[in-house]
């Protein structure tokens, strides 16, 4: 039995980030981009006023006072858009302008509408006003060339945002993995079945392909699998032959009808482990042939949803580059006391409030069964609870990561 700490470790150690593709910017959110992105323009792409007002050029106006006003006649109008040959500003002139227009050549400086004062259509000032003063300067925030993503890091909606801003089109980003789901079980029948005494509604496969589509994939090819050695050999070698991730459910520990980790080796996969010293999803198999993985999960939705969210995440994180994987790990306060493990980690299913002083505060969930889901309209993490004797005590530092929401 290998322990969580190195079963995690296991998967940058033994898969390669898969090979890469162009898309489009507009559908690279959660993508990997494969190498590093610059920025295609300066940012701002030109001179531009930050606000409404009006734009001048400071020194005209430097020695405004009370006894002695200067009036700058208001001779160009400027809103948004596109400009072509936008005129110079005219000598001791302003202009009225909005909000993102181009600033005109020879302007340096914006007044905001509400400070302007206007008399027979010139700006009147009593008072000089500070150079620069409302202005986006061309390039201020990027120049051409300057990076914007590092390879590796997952595309976000604020960075697909920034991507888009920078003047990127076509980005390289790492392929998604093909993934195939795999549900075991003679008992299992898909969910609005009608069910026979003995049977049970399938709640893996709705699972596995709700989280798999909230992180960013295409729903997966699900399929329903029985209990027989023939069959499973078959699908199973088809499935590798076909995906870059076969994610089983069920069939993966030492009963009569487990027949997968077996099986697996059989054709030709390389055991990395298979037993994990975690309590719930202990027999977790993780097998390898030529980059192509088949992850083994047990069978009860608990292990499943905690194998989704350490080694599933893990192992989609590697296959795709990305140059931190997942998952995150944070620290928390534990509220209450918890029985630990002393062979295993428990990974406990808790909600997340925070102290006033913004610290984390693990509540630990009744119902905690790897067979149970109940609990899961309120967890929204899940924490590591180390190995050991006796409790582990109230006020006790954890480690958490969020649950797929």
């Amino acid at each position: 039995m290998i322990s969580l700490e190195d079963a995690l470790a296991a998967y940058a150690q033994n898969l390669q980030a898969l090979p890469s593709e162009s898309v489009p910017v507009a559908q690279a959110l959660h993508r990997v981009p494969a190498q590093e992105v610059m920025s295609a323009t300066d940012l701002p792409r030109f001179d531009q006023s930050a606000m409404d007002g009006y734009a001048f050029r400071a020194a005209d106006a430097a020695a405004a006072n009370a006894a002695v006003p200067v009036r700058l006649p208001v001779g160009m109008h400027l809103g948004a858009g596109a400009h072509e040959d936008l005129p110079e500003l005219p000598a001791r002139g302003a202009a009225r302008i909005f909000t993102g227009a181009p600033l005109p050549p020879g302007a340096d400086t914006v007044l905001p509408q509400e400070r302007a004062v206007l008399e027979a259509g010139a700006l009147l000032f009593t008072e000089a006003w500070p150079r620069h003063r409302n202005v986006r300067w061309r390039g201020e925030e990027l120049r051409r060339g300057d990076a914007i993503a590092s390879a590796g890091k997952r595309i976000t909606p604020g960075l697909l945002a920034s991507l888009v801003n920078a003047g990127q089109h076509q980005l390289r980003v790492t392929r998604q993995p093909r993934i195939h789901v795999l549900i075991t079980g003679n008992e299992v029948r898909p969910a609005g079945t009608a069910l026979k005494a003995g049977e049970i509604h399938d709640s893996n496969g709705p699972l596995i392909g709700a989280v798999l589509q909230r992180w960013g994939y295409p729903a997966p090819v699900i399929e329903h699998v029985r209990d027989d050695p023939f069959v499973v050999r078959h699908v199973l070698e088809r499935a590798c032959s076909d995906a870059d991730l076969v994610l089983s459910a069920g069939g993966a520990s030492v009963g009569d009808h487990d027949f997968l980790p077996a099986t697996a080796e059989a054709l030709g996969l390389r055991r990395v482990f298979w037993k994990v010293a975690q309590k719930p999803a202990k027999p977790l198999f993780f097998g390898v042939r030529d980059n192509r993985v088949h992850l083994a999960l047990p069978g009860n939705p608990g292990a499943v949803l905690i194998s989704l969210a350490l080694h599933v995440r893990r192992a989609l994180d590697c296959l795709e580059g990305a140059a931190q994987p997942g998952p995150i790990w944070h620290t928390g306060r534990l509220a209450q006391a918890v029985e630990r493990d002393e062979q295993r980690v428990r990974l406990l299913r808790m909600q997340l409030e925070y102290s006033g002083d913004g610290t984390a505060l693990l509540q630990p969930l009744p119902r905690q069964d790897s067979h149970m889901l109940s609990n899961l309209a309120s967890a929204r993490v899940l924490a590591w609870v180390p190995i050991g004797e006796g409790p582990c005590e109230a006020g006790s530092m954890l480690r958490w990561t969020e649950l797929p929401e």
